[in-house]
């Protein structure tokens, strides 16, 4: 199964200016910084669909992105999804009633989206035991349906030596390990993605 478009749909600044939840949805979240605009781009092939920032907190709105993916099944040859951009966690230079509201919107996307399938959670490699990462975790798992998955994705893996590597993969064995920049872990992630989506 391969990606072959992408295009964003829409922004929003909580569920209730969302788009109808008409097909599956992948969130994508991460702290400031993690590279998620990068991946987004990497995954849909698409180098400027996510707009990345050097300033933390920038993105502040929901963003949606409509995906179509070619099959092998001559009957139905095309099936469709959404993935879901969701401001980054843990910026710095915002105000606190800024902040409360991002962390209202967000949680309220994330536990009341019907047709939210997968949570993918991007953590950087090189400090993947943050409290910050490990509450946003708890948090996904304690309001996770029956139906729904989490992909924990670590980025910027082309920053470890062998070793450093080698232990988070003993670490976390379900991971799926990234380094946007060698361009490697994306189709496995994208295969996980559709596996629970599709089927395969």
């Amino acid at each position: 199964m391969n990606l072959i478009d992408a295009k964003f749909l829409q922004s929003a600044q909580s569920l209730e200016d969302s788009p109808a939840p008409q097909v599956a949805e992948v969130a994508f979240l991460g702290r400031s910084n993690v590279g998620k605009s990068s991946i987004l781009n990497s995954l849909t092939k698409h180098k400027g669909l996510a707009k990345s920032s050097s300033t933390p907190g920038k993105t502040q709105l929901i963003n949606y992105f409509d995906i179509k993916f070619k099959t092998e099944d001559l009957e139905n040859p095309y099936v469709y999804a959404r993935f879901v951009d969701l401001p980054g966690f843990g910026y710095a230079k915002v105000s606190k009633s800024l902040k409360a509201s991002w962390n209202k919107n967000l949680t309220g996307y994330l536990e009341k989206r019907p047709n939210l399938q997968i949570f993918v959670h991007l953590i950087d490699s090189r400090h993947p035991n943050l409290e910050i990462d490990k509450d946003v975790d708890n948090f996904v798992r304690h309001i996770k349906r029956g139906d729904q998955i989490i992909i924990n994705a670590f980025t910027k893996i082309d920053k470890l030596n062998s070793s450093e590597l080698g232990k988070l993969k003993r670490d976390y064995p379900d991971g799926i390990f990234i380094s946007n920049l060698k361009k490697k872990g994306i189709i496995d992630l994208q295969n996980k993605i559709t596996e629970h989506l599709f089927g395969n």
